[in-house]
């Protein structure tokens, strides 16, 4: 692991070095007092960590961290201070550790241990050859995505965590004020504490993102987050390729189906987030649309039972729809299944008389005697 130093304490930075030349993986390749000759050999060493210290002249730590994190954004960097009043800051900039002054060996090589994780995760992660995928239809998911989907056990260190990375994720392509995280988040908190805890939130995403090996980079611009999902999949944007593969002149039906599979139930339904609502409607809709339409493809290929299984989970889903009904009954007929095409209509009957006080349209209830009349 090679390492720079960047501190303008001379024997601070040589008590680091003696410290580090003790750990037998780590190989210091350049000190520096001035912190602009530290960011220049920084950008020219490609180094795998930096200790930087956070009060130095001319530029502070802090500064050169986000200069380091926006040209190097590979190199690690762990802050080295003698004052805790930084904490929250770091952890917003994302650091792998925050060491104070004077250093320990113990704690020193607790840090050298997080960093080997950060590594040996970038290497299983360059080696696999699946795709990460997040999946937010029923329950918030990570799975690998190879010749099967993979499970991910994750462990979130709080709900809150959690919550905002679903809702960074459910806004992917926009950046999201700080202040509308805090009011929605933390809005019982005064402002200085809500910042603390938002930054916080934040350091425990990167820290569950990196321990599971998924490379998504959550950047601090003006104010505002914005999560970049890099090579990682969202199932919503895989589900939705429903509508380009229908524009198609002939659609391929096991394209389709494995698309509508991903619809292991509603959006975010198991955390029941509030602003997750009007989404979760909307995508149910897209389902059902888009399920109707692929049940209609299969009648005309006459592949009926197919067609029924998805007509009778689209009922189970949304048991208001009398077009379902009537698609049923049709369907029931078909496969010569009289008894079912019977009591589909009863319970259509019963649905719109106990929901809305009316009777099933004239086209069905027609389509239905003209049926009795032929079996009579």
């Amino acid at each position: 692991m090679r390492a720079i130093l960047i501190d303008d304490e001379p024997l601070a930075m040589e008590h680091m070095e003696k410290l580090l030349k003790d750990i037998a993986v780590v190989e210091v390749i350049g000190k520096y007092l001035s912190p602009l000759q530290g960011l220049k050999a920084i950008m020219h060493e490609q180094p795998d960590v930096v200790f930087l210290d956070i009060e130095m002249p001319t530029i502070s730590g802090i500064e050169l961290a986000e200069n380091i994190q926006s040209t190097c954004s590979n190199v690690h960097v762990v802050f080295v201070t003698a004052y805790d009043e930084y904490a929250v800051k770091a952890f917003e900039l994302n650091a792998v550790d925050y060491v104070m002054k004077p250093i320990q060996r113990k704690r020193l090589n607790e840090t050298i241990k997080r960093l080997q994780l950060f590594e040996d995760t970038n290497v299983e992660k360059g080696e696999s050859t699946c795709t990460g995928m997040i999946c937010c239809f029923q329950t918030l998911r990570f799975v690998w995505e190879g010749d099967e989907l993979e499970a991910i056990d994750v462990h979130w260190r709080t709900t809150k965590a959690k919550e905002l990375f679903a809702y960074l994720v459910h806004h992917r392509r926009e950046p999201v004020g700080k202040e509308v995280l805090i009011d929605l988040f933390w809005a019982e908190s005064e402002p200085e504490k809500g910042y603390a805890q938002l930054y916080a939130a934040i350091y425990q995403i990167r820290k569950t993102l990196a321990s599971i090996g998924f490379d998504i980079e959550i950047k601090s611009r003006e104010q505002t987050y914005m999560i970049d999902m890099q090579q990682i999949k969202v199932d919503i944007d895989e589900f939705e390729r429903l509508e380009e593969i229908f524009n198609e002149s002939h659609p391929e039906l096991e394209s389709v189906q494995k698309l509508l599979d991903l619809y292991s139930g509603d959006y975010l339904e198991k955390e029941s987030y509030l602003w997750a609502e009007s989404e979760r409607e909307r995508l149910r809709v897209f389902w059902l649309y888009f399920t109707q339409k692929t049940a209609e493809m299969l009648i005309q290929k006459k592949e009926h039972t197919k067609a029924l299984l998805i007509c009778q989970r689209v009922q189970a889903l949304n048991p208001y729809s009398e077009e379902i009904y009537f698609m049923l009954m049709r369907l029931y007929d078909l496969l010569g299944e009289r008894h079912f095409v019977e009591q589909q209509y009863h319970r259509l009957e019963d649905m719109l008389f106990e929901e809305y006080g009316t009777e099933p349209a004239p086209e069905i209830s027609q389509w239905y005697q003209n049926w009795k009349g032929i079996l009579a």
